[in-house]
């Protein structure tokens, strides 16, 4: 249960990379039924009442691995395309990079917890629920009384004649976050006994610039946690730049953040923005102290680039895009899995792209990947099966998964449909990955993984 509290808490950072991976729960399998036995009638007896059994001792839930800490939000989401005065009505949703990154951390099986504020309302109840449900840890988030959990509305691009229109596949988030509850964390969350247990036992720990932007408070905690080194623990700095919230802030005091982390993830179009370079090699330079350095590219490539200067380039997949918010935290949430896991360098950046496709074809910030197996198979592809696979609301099409005969469209004789790509001739299509509910974008398109707006 989250902290009724005015203060939350939280720790630092460390070198290093683990390479062990989160223990994963075997399947129960159900006993084999026992054939029936021809029982010989015996006189009746007086019986004793059994003793009712005992019932099981609750399991206890693993502890965290990986600890995300940051600011999420209510978010209101409309229900028509075209310009926010044209909307009649909006659906209730939730969310923020960290709180983004923790679910997903769990739903790829790594026990995760997201420390944060939230205000005393039915937002904050929401956003509580809807982790809870997800698998995160939110005991170490702390209930504030006097100030509100932070909102944001989404505009969506529609085909209206309206000016206002942003058009076809764009969208604009528009946030009313100013005085949150989540603004008010600061150093004294490191006092929390509860936030203190959660960071000291984490093998992750993850942070953004998001809350560097939020507050002086706020910058002074990751200050703070990055300050602290610890043995064991990796210290991942996703930059997520929001130019809106940097506008009255000094940009000077967020090169320092990033550059103390053990692993930084950034956007090239936000470092672009944000330090005046998006190329790869030029960033690390400017940022030589993490272990590892991750560029996304616009032009669809993931650059993994070591201190020694070890480059490992990945490109994305090819997905048939329902809603691009949330594919920038859920390749974070892949990369850092792998991580965890030990997998190198390539397989990391395909969970990685992975993660942020089956994102991509959903409307919502989470999905699930598709079978062990199927991950198993993509993860292991040749460099030409990799850049020949699919991932669409109906499922994966990939020279590199076993031949479906069953398929409805794996036989090279079945013409592609105008929804779908071509497939090769051994092509299979996974179980569904997470369908978005609505109608996919019909325009195909290998997209990047990069942070949502």
């Amino acid at each position: 249960m989250p902290r009724q509290d005015a203060a939350a808490s939280e720790a630092t950072p460390s070198p290093g990379d683990p390479t062990a991976a989160p223990p994963r729960t075997p399947a129960t399998q159900e006993p084999s039924p026992t054939p029936p036995r021809t029982q010989t009638p015996t006189p009746a007896t007086p019986t004793t009442p059994a003793t009712p059994a005992t019932p099981p001792a609750p399991t206890t839930p693993p502890a965290p691995l990986a600890v995300c800490v940051g600011e999420s939000m209510a978010a209101l989401l409309p229900d028509r395309a075209g310009p926010l005065e044209s909307v009649e009505n909006f659906r209730l949703s939730v969310g923020g990079a960290e709180s983004n990154v923790a679910g997903a951390l769990a739903a790829l099986g790594v026990p995760s917890a997201w420390i944060s504020r939230v205000g005393d309302d039915g937002f904050g109840r929401r956003l509580l629920g809807e982790l809870t449900a997800r698998g995160v840890d939110v005991s170490a988030v702390a209930v504030d009384p006097h100030r509100p959990t932070g909102v944001y509305l989404k505009e969506v691009g529609g085909t209206t004649d309206d000016r206002h229109d942003l058009g076809p596949g764009r969208s604009r988030l528009h946030y009313h976050r100013r005085g949150s509850a989540a603004a008010a964390l600061s150093p004294e969350l490191l006092d929390d006994p509860t936030a203190a247990r959660l960071l000291a036992g984490a093998r992750l720990l993850h942070l953004s610039g998001i809350t560097a932007a939020l507050s002086d408070d706020c910058l002074a905690l990751l200050r703070a946690l990055l300050a602290e080194r610890r043995s064991g623990r990796l210290v991942s700095f996703d930059l997520n730049w929001r130019p809106a919230l940097w506008r009255d802030r000094d940009l000077s005091v967020l090169p320092p953040l990033l550059d103390a982390a053990d692993l930084l993830l950034l956007g090239a179009d936000e470092a672009e923005a944000a330090f005046g370079t998006g190329e790869p090699h030029a960033l690390r330079r400017l940022f030589p102290s993490p272990a590892t350095v991750v560029v996304k590219d616009e032009a669809r490539l993931v650059t993994a680039i070591g201190r020694d200067g070890t480059t490992v380039a990945e490109p994305a997949l090819t997905v048939e895009v329902v809603e691009a918010t949330g594919a920038g935290d859920a390749f974070a949430a892949g990369y850092l899995a792998g991580t965890l896991r030990g997998l190198d360098q390539r397989r990391r950046l395909r969970l990685g792209h992975l993660s942020a496709a089956c994102a991509l074809t959903t409307h919502g910030d989470q999905a699930e990947l598709p079978p062990d197996s199927v991950v198993g198979a993509l993860l292991d592809a040749s460099p030409e099966a990799w850049a020949a696979t699919r991932v669409s609301a109906d499922g994966i099409v990939s020279p590199a998964l076993p031949a479906a005969p069953t398929s409805t469209y794996a036989s090279p004789t079945d013409p592609p449909s105008p929804s779908r790509p071509p497939t090769a001739a051994n092509a299979h299509r996974s179980s569904p990955v997470a369908p978005g509910g609505g109608a996919p974008d019909p325009r195909p398109a290998a997209t990047p993984a990069l942070g949502a707006p």
